[in-house]
């Protein structure tokens, strides 16, 4: 009788309490969550960016020294940057193009900042499969539109350094940047 009266007490009847296979049950689910992020953080954080990368945020150019119609290379996060000095009759030229023809269709301005529109920076990559195009160094071919050529697949940029021609499905990317004087601080 002892056992029918452990059995009809108002807790074991509605199952109330904490059982041993309930403890067992919560144990083993929180020993997994444990171990499943024990194997997933490893693998989230090798995709962040190296101490080397990081070391790399910013860059600073002194462009004291690029004339109109001059452009330079520089380097950040590891790629190369193109830093352009436009002419008069280059903003003229990219000014008159209609945006809505292109391909990626932005204007000038929106390239550039506000009181240097002469002053065009981008990321030297091709953003058909990621080569370094032509017309920033002396002597380097321009292409069709006096800005940029990618050998490798035949794109061809203009000085505004928007897709004209060719396989590259976007302008070559502006990064974020701010002029404080006559440096440029890059990231």
């Amino acid at each position: 009788m002892a056992q029918e009266a452990a059995i009809d007490t108002p807790a074991a009847q509605s199952g109330e309490g904490v059982r041993r296979r309930d403890f067992i049950n919560i144990a083993a689910v929180s020993a997994a969550g444990v171990g499943g992020v024990a194997v997933v953080y490893p693998l989230i954080s090798q995709m962040a960016p190296s101490a080397d990368v990081l070391a790399e945020s910013s860059t600073e150019v002194d462009i004291s020294a690029v004339q109109p119609g001059q452009a330079i290379k520089a380097v950040f996060r590891k790629q190369p940057v193109f830093i352009r000095s436009l002419t008069p009759a280059e903003v003229e030229a990219a000014n008159k193009v209609d945006a809505a023809s292109l391909r990626d269709p932005q204007t000038l301005a929106e390239r550039t900042k506000e009181g240097h529109e002469n002053l065009l920076i981008t990321m030297g990559v091709c953003t058909h499969l990621g080569c370094v195009p032509q017309g920033a160094g002396a002597g380097e071919v321009k292409g069709e539109f006096g800005g940029y050529f990618c050998p490798c697949h035949g794109s061809h940029y203009d000085t505004a350094a928007r897709i004209r021609k060719g396989p590259a499905p976007k302008n070559l990317q502006v990064p974020e940047y701010e002029i404080n004087g006559t440096v440029v601080k890059i990231g």
